[in-house]
């Protein structure tokens, strides 16, 4: 069987985007465009990911209208145990200016739902080379749920990303191995301090990387991202900026960098550990030669910023991406504590 990315979508969405020549406050206005699918942070990933070349499934948790919609565009493995499925709003203006209305999830009908989900990424594991875990969560989940599906991926040798925010973020910031992509706000969850420049992010991630985590890419909207691991950190960001949509640009940034990790060559568990901190064994693919991180970062940066330029999220200019990976402003970022 081909050896695939799976991400994980907790709490799904109908992304509806209208398209208003100005949005008018307190005003009757009438829709000239409107754009309905399905989506979540999962979804989009595993849409880019097929943008790029990679074959995925998209898992989680849905109602069944979802899960069927959502399987006549991408693989899917969805446990149906939502009793109906929330929207997000998007109003797009030919300005650039977007305002977005998200709903909250509906709660899980099916208190075991969680263990098949768990039972059903642990049996496509084997044969994954990456798994992304993206979004909010749904009434009824437990937060620690984001963090024991990593821990079943770092147990297998393989390349796991958490992209959640909250409670979730703090037990993910607790597995061995994992990489965090957090925004600038859940970046002050996860540390209990603002990061106002690449040397905070970078001073205020130090005790979550001796404490074992892998890697954390801490995105910064127009300012591009600082990714921190042990003993190195860097600055990224477009070399212009790109107007329009950002719905979805994290989303594009999380699916580059599994890419990215999932092409690395699996290697001995044994293999000699560099640039560790006392009692953290890293897993083997943070580990790898090959790992080139200014050069991830370029596309990582690249990618989203390509995402901001289509109209809905989940898609990328795939020409302007080619464009942009070249041009990305990369600095180092120094820290005393290394």
């Amino acid at each position: 069987m081909a050896l695939v990315i799976l991400t994980v979508t907790l709490n799904p969405a109908y992304d509806l985007t209208y398209r208003l020549p100005k949005f008018e406050y307190g005003a009757v206005q009438r829709i000239p465009a409107l754009e309905q699918r399905v989506g979540g942070k999962g979804i989009n990933v595993a849409r880019v990911l097929t943008q790029l070349g990679h074959d995925c499934v998209a898992m989680g948790f849905a109602d069944a209208a979802f899960a069927e919609e959502a399987g006549r565009e991408l693989p899917v493995d969805i446990v149906t145990a939502l009793p109906r499925v929330r929207r997000t709003v998007v109003i797009s203006e030919a300005d650039g200016t977007t305002t977005g209305l998200w709903e909250p999830g509906a709660t899980l009908d099916d208190p075991h739902a969680a263990d098949v989900l768990r039972q059903r990424i642990a049996d496509r594991l084997p044969r994954a080379r990456g798994l992304v875990i993206s979004g909010s969560l749904p009434g009824g989940v437990d937060p620690r749920l984001p963090a024991d599906l990593a821990k079943l991926a770092i147990a297998a040798d393989v390349p796991v990303i958490c992209d959640v925010d909250g409670p979730a973020l703090i037990a993910a910031a607790k597995v061995s191995g994992v990489v965090l992509m957090p925004n600038e706000d859940e970046l002050q969850t996860l540390t209990g301090f603002p990061a106002r420049s690449a040397q905070d992010v970078v001073d205020t991630v130090q005790p979550s990387l001796k404490s074992g985590v892998g890697a954390i890419i801490a995105t910064r909207g127009r300012d591009g991202l600082v990714g921190a691991v042990r003993g190195a950190a860097w600055s990224a960001a477009p070399s212009e900026s790109v107007t329009g949509n950002p719905t979805g640009a994290g989303d594009a940034a999380a699916a580059a960098l599994i890419a990215g990790l999932a092409a690395l060559p699996k290697i001995p568990r044994d293999f000699p550990a560099q640039l560790e901190w006392p009692n953290v064994v890293l897993p083997g693919w943070l580990r790898a030669p090959e790992l080139d991180w200014p050069a991830l970062l370029a596309d990582v940066v690249a990618t989203s910023a390509a995402a901001v330029a289509r109209p809905v999220a989940g898609e990328i200019d795939m020409d302007l991406r080619t464009a942009l990976i070249p041009e990305v402003r990369l600095l180092p970022v120094h820290n005393w504590l290394y």
